[in-house]
């Protein structure tokens, strides 16, 4: 658990303190033009990633994805950290990105094999509490670490930390290595993709990259007068490479809300879509519309991370878990987080003052971090101990494919015409219908129980 809570502490670390000094590495390596693709490059390169680390904990167990994962993060950090060039450092970033798809896949499905179901709960709580201090403290030491000593210690600084970390880890690791390998699927439950279908599967990881891509650099392409036609095919591309290659990465049935696994991948989507897509304008519009400074503007990543703390924290207690269900838990997560997200519509339109609709926010927080380790459990429940960490995978792609096509179009919406209030409390609106709609479908999360089938009845 400590060896985990090290490695969960030093990923957010490291994603808060990119993105604070990204702006300063672009400025000294001359790249401001790729400042965009620096930003995006972990993004597009998590997804394929996503996949074939779900596929590799499967067939070799968590163990060997998360040595890899441990060691494409050193590699990323010393590449930014030594970066010629810009061009190296977003190579960095795509290494990166890898990184962070092996160790977010290997590590829950290490919580799977290791820990019992009952204490499950409770570890994706404290998880999600190793992003408080990171996201508290991480660009503030970031931009004192850039200011004084350089941005190429915030870098260089995060191998060392690795090794505590990795100390930390080795009797799990050994554990692993000498447990047996998950017994087959039952033949009534959902069996582990083929090799076949696991080729076809990264194949559509691809195009779903590639689309996520086009959309990334259609959308600010679509609002240049130059460029508008070039732009909106790529954002028409984009799309469809992306509808197209989801059906091939997601479990099938996945877009119909077929109960079960499918509709709990879905609900992971619009979970992220609805909480992240709001979460991404909230500072735009506070200094759009209301002309606030940075800090300010800042504090809804706060009040995010301390309340998504908060409420992982709360759904991991053992009362709440033997007192709700997982769709009683998922229907208030998606009701917080509708309410939360219409503070800062009600912001945008100068209805409530800013300390108010913040405040409303925090219940989006709190919503998230009840729903977001509850659909990540739930997924581990209901797959086959061989087909653990494809599943998993293919609910964080979701999360990353749904909010990244949320932010890109709206975002490319929103660049078309002046970021006046009502256009952005528009863009805020969306994520609350969309949160609210999906309460009224988390009864889809469990699969129906066939009572002419007493084996299917006892597996489920």
């Amino acid at each position: 658990m400590v060896g985990a809570l090290a490695l969960v502490t030093l990923g957010a670390f490291e994603n808060r303190a990119t993105m604070a000094v990204l702006p300063t590495v672009a400025d000294s390596l001359h790249g401001l033009d790729l400042f965009g693709a620096a930003a995006a490059a972990p993004l597009v390169s998590s997804v394929i990633a996503m996949v074939v680390a779900g596929q590799w904990c499967d067939r070799r167990g968590p163990a060997p994805a998360l040595l890899t994962g441990m060691g494409c993060f050193v590699v990323a950090q010393l590449a930014m950290a030594t970066a010629p060039t810009i061009g190296v450092f977003v190579a960095g970033r795509v290494v990166a990105g890898v990184a962070e798809a092996f160790l977010d896949i290997a590590l829950t499905v290490m919580v799977a094999r290791l820990l019992p179901a009952g204490l499950r709960p409770a570890m994706f709580g404290a998880l999600a509490t190793a992003w408080v201090l990171p996201s508290l403290l991480g660009p503030p030491v970031a931009g004192l670490l850039a200011e004084h000593a350089g941005w190429r210690v915030v870098f260089a600084a995060a191998p060392v930390l690795m090794v505590p970390a990795t100390a930390c880890l080795v009797p799990s690791l050994r554990r692993l290595r000498d447990a047996a390998p998950p017994a087959p699927s039952a033949p009534s439950a959902p069996s582990a993709p083929s090799t076949a279908a696991n080729r076809v599967a990264i194949g559509s990881a691809v195009l779903v990259s590639v689309g996520l891509a086009a959309l990334a650099l259609g959308g600010p392409a679509a609002t240049s007068a130059s460029a508008r036609g070039a732009g909106v095919l790529a954002l028409l591309t984009g799309t469809a490479l992306i509808a197209v290659g989801a059906r091939h990465v997601l479990p099938p049935g996945t877009l119909r809300l077929l109960p079960g696994i499918p509709a709990t991948v879905a609900l992971r989507g619009a979970q992220a879509a609805a909480f992240a897509g709001a979460g991404a304008f909230i500072p735009l519009m506070l200094t759009q519309v209301h002309g606030l400074g940075p800090t300010v503007a800042g504090a809804s990543l706060t009040i995010t991370g301390v309340f998504w703390a908060a409420g992982s924290q709360l759904n991991g207690t053992a009362t709440v878990q033997r007192r709700t269900t997982t769709v009683g838990r998922m229907r208030v997560s998606f009701c917080l987080i509708a309410a939360g997200v219409v503070g800062p519509v009600l912001v945008a339109l100068d209805v409530v003052p800013v300390w108010l609709g913040l405040t409303l926010w925090a219940l989006a927080g709190t919503g998230m971090g009840i729903g977001s380790p509850t659909l990540a459990n739930h997924v581990l429940t209901l797959a086959p101990p061989d087909a653990q960490g494809q599943m998993s995978g293919a609910a964080m792609l979701s999360s990353t494919v749904a909010q990244s096509v949320y932010v890109s179009l709206a975002g490319a919406a929103l660049a078309s015409g002046a970021a006046s209030s009502t256009t952005l409390a528009a863009i805020l609106a969306v994520p609350a219908t969309l949160a609210l709609g999906s309460a009224t479908l988390v009864a889809r999360l469990v699969e129906p129980v066939s009572r002419a089938d007493p084996a299917d009845l006892v597996r489920r």
